[in-house]
């Protein structure tokens, strides 16, 4: 599941008409400068690409920062591994993974808390992703192919954002990401973005 930690950053939506002075600035998100491989570490000298996939995520939960699933999204998922370096305890890698895909309201309390009660049915696109540096031991005979689509998966994926780990590494531990973020468009409904960096506006009604 998407569920990540609550941030109090709320910005005001544009007003259609309003004078230009008085227009407020659209939540936005520049994921693609954080989700880039000119982010990963390289302090040995070297990073290759070990893993390059791609899958199809169906019917995933959409939790706000407090729990409550808001959204079912369908998505087109982008995960790329690196190998990065290794250490006394295996390999260390940097996992790139990007979102694109689809959200609809289930109904109750908004992502961003401004709406008690908005309604089900609201369609709208959604974007972003996280980076991850890990280190783990690779899987000598991985559960899915290295390269190209992997095929799709129902949701809620178990092991939620780095249930595919499993899939190529063992790993005694997986760390937080080191950045996270996604940018929900919902039209005139609004835009949302939850981000480690802050949340900003809402979707309502």
């Amino acid at each position: 599941m998407i569920r990540l930690a609550l941030a109090g950053l709320l910005l005001g939506l544009t007003l259609v008409g309003a004078p230009a002075q008085g227009l407020a600035a659209a939540p936005s998100l520049n994921w693609g400068s954080e989700v880039n491989p000119s982010r990963c570490p390289t302090d040995q000298g070297y990073r290759y690409l070990e893993i390059n996939v791609t899958r199809k995520v169906e019917g995933e939960p959409a939790m706000d920062p407090s729990g409550n699933v808001w959204a079912i999204l369908e998505f087109n998922q982008h995960i790329q591994v690196w190998k990065v370096g290794t250490t006394g305890g295996g390999e260390r890698f940097c996992a790139l993974v990007r979102y694109q895909g689809s959200f609809t309201t289930v109904g109750g309390v908004s992502p961003g808390g401004t709406d008690p009660s908005i309604a089900p049915g609201i369609d709208g696109s959604f974007e972003g992703g996280y980076r991850l540096v890990f280190e783990a031991e690779e899987v000598s005979n991985p559960s899915y192919g290295i390269r190209g689509h992997i095929g799709t998966f129902s949701g809620p994926l178990v092991g939620g954002l780095t249930d595919w780990l499993g899939f190529y590494y063992n790993a005694s531990t997986v760390p937080a990401p080191e950045w996270w973020g996604w940018v929900y468009h919902g039209g005139n409904n609004g835009a949302w973005v939850n981000a480690i960096t802050g949340n900003q506006g809402d979707i309502i009604d």
